[in-house]
């Protein structure tokens, strides 16, 4: 799989600028690929059936399922009915962050000051919270519909006693995550900071996607039999798209 995308030109290339937002329905056996422009990028994402939004990424059964407090290459990514929404296929970094939620307006103001688009036009301070609103506005979604959302590029660490640490320069340029899709989802990111991003400068990070057709997905497929419960979300979308 990894070879043969990284052979292939993508079917689509974009620049999502850092302190940003954007959202797009990826289509069930196509690859999603991120990467980091230039290091230190966070990319906020939350997921949802575009046929069902009831339908979202599940932080809980995602991790408990699987037996891990990271994502990485192997691990699937679970909606709350029990199926797979993505597979990770490709990994450079080893570790990303999907316990600790996303930045707001206050947060961003106390860490890094208050930037306006009047100020600053396309370089004001945005917050994720309020970037996830914008974009989930697009399909009739709003503030109830805000779920635990993953942290791509970011590393947050716990010692013995539970305390949470911000890993600084986890991510460098040009690392990549490949992400292929076993189902249709709304895919909602931004580029906002990771909220314990200690920087004493705004956090601006420019990530590039892409966009590729997977292979088809084996039976022997890595992720699909990584774990008991990853084997049973196949069967789960292998059930929903039987008449599809």
């Amino acid at each position: 799989m990894l070879d043969s995308l990284n052979s292939a030109a993508p079917l689509y290339d974009d620049l999502i600028p850092g302190g940003s937002h954007w959202s797009f329905i990826m289509r069930r056996g196509h690859v999603l690929r991120l990467i980091d422009e230039t290091g230190g990028a966070n990319v906020g994402m939350l997921m949802y059936n575009p046929e069902n939004p009831l339908e979202r990424y599940n932080m809980p059964d995602t991790l408990k399922n699987q037996h891990t407090f990271l994502l990485t290459k192997g691990h699937v990514l679970l909606s709350d009915m029990g199926r797979v929404f993505a597979s990770i296929i490709r990994d450079d970094l080893g570790w990303h962050d999907t316990v600790s939620g996303t930045c707001n307006a206050d947060l961003v103001e106390q860490r890094w000051g208050r930037k306006t688009y009047q100020q600053a036009h396309n370089h004001y301070h945005r917050n994720g919270f309020t970037s996830f609103l914008n974009e989930l506005a697009k399909y009739g979604l709003g503030k109830k519909d805000l779920t635990a959302n993953l942290n791509w590029f970011s590393k947050v660490k716990t010692d013995d006693e539970g305390n949470m640490t911000f890993a600084a320069n986890h991510s460098h340029a040009s690392a990549t995550v490949d992400l292929r899709f076993e189902m249709d989802t709304i895919v909602v990111l931004h580029t906002c900071p990771h909220p314990m991003n200690p920087a004493s400068e705004y956090p601006s990070h420019p990530v590039r996607y892409q966009l590729f057709r997977a292979a088809p997905v084996t039976d022997a497929d890595p992720c699909r039999i990584s774990s008991p419960e990853a084997t049973r979300a196949f069967a789960n979308n292998a059930l929903y798209h039987l008449f599809q």
